[in-house]
């Protein structure tokens, strides 16, 4: 598939959202494998805040007519989740501190871990009713004499198709119940990848344009879908097999990230060292085409 391929298909009409897969309910809850107390925390926390985000969801569809538009009632929503998420987790766990989209960095016990929360990722995509958005939550372990920690645990939930993607260190990668594996896909001309692009003066397009420039001739195609963590949420699940980003923020990948390690890909930067979070740059895929990938995207960040 040629490069002009590849742009087509960031600007076809937006797909449905996959079917729910089938689960067991508990009390209301998902019923999951053996994990840490951490994880059911999380998981209840985000099925809180659900209901509101699709009631709100469906209101801000109607209000795309209306003259004053959607973007404030957005922005409520966006805090609103994130006060639900808040208040559950810190019920949970007292001492610990915040790291959030909205409210920024709340400070605990500095030798207790934090989370790190966004409540709504994917929020262009909610403004103009696209149902294509989740909540992240992850927990950093702090390190001994400070600096940033460790990500443990992470939990991406989508609240219209009710999907629970979540890891643990050392423990695996889960949808619901059913473990997660990175795809299998070994050849560059059956992959597809997904991507963030820059916008309103957020990233570095003529980085961008190079890597995708060099990328897409070589793939099966290339999708922009406007959710990092479902990003790489859908690399652990197999659904993707690569993606890549800059100018993110913590709360955008660090459930994502866990996710595809522990579903055994691997997260570097760019220059296919261990500085995503460092150099602000994401690239994430499985094994068999890591290597070939960032080979294409060096010889592409070369020519600037």
């Amino acid at each position: 598939m040629g490069a002009s391929d590849a742009v087509a298909s960031l600007s076809r009409p937006f797909p449905p959202p996959p079917p729910a897969p089938s689960r067991k309910r508990e009390g209301g809850s998902l019923k999951m494998v053996a994990h840490s107390g951490l994880i059911t925390v999380m998981d209840r926390a985000a099925r809180k805040a659900a209901p509101r985000l699709r009631r709100d969801f469906n209101e801000v569809q109607q209000l795309q007519v209306s003259r004053k538009g959607p973007a404030d009632f957005v922005s409520m929503a966006d805090r609103r989740a994130e006060e639900t998420i808040y208040e559950e987790l810190k019920k949970a766990r007292p001492d610990w501190g915040f790291l959030m989209e909205e409210a920024g960095e709340i400070e605990g016990d500095p030798n207790k871990p934090r989370w790190i929360v966004d409540p709504l990722d994917g929020t262009s995509n909610f403004l103009h009713g696209l149902p294509h958005f989740a909540i992240s939550i992850a927990v950093e372990e702090p390190r001994p004499g400070g600096g940033r920690g460790e990500i443990t645990q992470g939990l991406i939930y989508q609240p219209l198709t009710d999907e629970s993607f979540w890891a643990e260190k050392g423990r695996g990668a889960w949808l619901q119940d059913r473990r997660l594996r990175v795809s299998a896909r070994r050849e560059l001309p059956d992959a597809l990848i997904a991507t963030g692009i820059p916008f309103l003066g957020h990233g570095n397009f003529k980085q961008w344009s190079a890597i995708f420039a060099a990328i897409a001739p070589e793939v099966a195609g290339i999708r922009r879908f406007g959710a990092a963590s479902l990003d790489l949420a859908w690399v652990a699940a197999g659904r993707f097999d690569a993606f890549w980003e800059s100018d993110l923020k913590p709360w955008d990948v660090a459930a994502g990230m866990l996710l595809v390690r522990e579903a055994g890909g691997f997260v570097s930067d760019f220059r296919g060292g261990d500085k995503a979070m460092e150099r602000n740059e994401f690239f994430a895929s499985n094994d068999g085409l890591h290597t070939k990938l960032h080979k294409l995207m060096a010889n592409g960040l070369r020519g600037i």
